[in-house]
């Protein structure tokens, strides 16, 4: 069998030429807060509001989504100005330099990353075989010291790092929020696996799934404010409030229209669900539009 670091496996096996990404449409695959409706976008759309008026209004402004996929978001933005200039990147695409707002949602779980045991490369096969391969760079020894010790299982954050400063780095004035599932400290756990028609499935690096790992907050987030998805979106101006009941006698249609979001907002605001994804908060040459007044 053929073996490759799982860096190398993971990026044939999501972006190569028969990989799931090129092959598969996500939301087939699994819910996200863009595919649960438009009240993610409408907060979005406040997000790159408040970043506009903090610039000035600049013609272009810039909202660029960074793992962008089928364009879902950015589609559903509403009362967009025709100034805004709306840009999707995706994994091969380059990102522009940019004034306004970077948003990438569950961009960097994808971002292929090394595995090591015990200080060595771990090696996979297409059918999900492993093995040690070469001890670890000093780089991935030196992250390892420093943000996941003591573990003999470790998956080296390195690339998502360096995937986020690069993103970052495209901004000259605005915004970089990075939204994905990720853990933190003595909640650090090895958490690669598949997903497939909405269930997950064994990380075979075959190009049949998607394969996905946690994101290691406060490596990644170093430099630039983490806090919960929760948080974020109530700061943004979503509530889970039912609308009133009497309601429904006077507008039926509005009333159920009402209750319907109400529910999506209580999905996206759980803090046992969607609510827990860390939001990873970057202002440059502007003050943070996510600080609570």
């Amino acid at each position: 069998m053929d073996f490759l670091p799982w860096r190398e496996a993971m990026e044939q096996a999501l972006y190569g030429p028969n990989g799931f990404y090129v092959r598969e449409r996500p939301a087939d695959h699994f819910r996200t807060s863009v595919t649960a409706g438009p009240l993610f976008a409408r907060a979005v759309r406040e997000l790159a509001g408040r970043v506009d008026d903090a610039l000035g209004r600049p013609d272009p402004f810039d909202v660029v989504d960074v793992g962008t996929g089928g364009g879902e978001l950015l589609a559903m933005l509403p009362d967009v100005p025709t100034r805004w200039r709306l840009v999707g990147v995706d994994r091969h695409d380059p990102c522009p330099a940019l004034t306004g707002l970077l948003f990438a949602n569950e961009w960097l779980d994808n971002v292929p990353l090394d595995i090591t045991f015990d200080g060595r490369v771990v090696e996979v096969a297409p059918d999900g075989t492993e093995r040690l391969g070469a001890p670890a760079s000093a780089e991935a020894l030196a992250w390892t010291e420093r943000w996941w010790p003591d573990r003999r299982r470790v998956e080296v954050g390195l690339t998502r790092d360096r995937a986020w400063a690069d993103a970052v780095a495209r901004v000259q004035r605005g915004l970089a929020v990075a939204v994905d599932y990720g853990h933190v400290g003595a909640d650090r756990r090895t958490s690669l696996t598949g997903y497939r028609d909405g269930r997950e499935v064994a990380p075979v690096p075959d190009g049949s799934c998607d394969l996905t790992a946690h994101v290691a907050f406060e490596s990644c987030a170093a430099g630039s404010r983490l806090l919960r998805q929760f948080e974020a979106l109530a700061l943004l101006g979503i509530s889970s409030v039912r609308p009133d009941r009497s309601m429904a006698g006077t507008d039926p249609r509005g009333y159920l229209a009402l209750l319907a979001e109400a529910g999506v907002a209580a999905e996206l605001l759980d803090p046992r669900g969607l609510g827990a994804f860390g939001w990873i908060v970057h202002p440059v040459g502007i003050d943070d539009p996510l600080r609570a007044s």
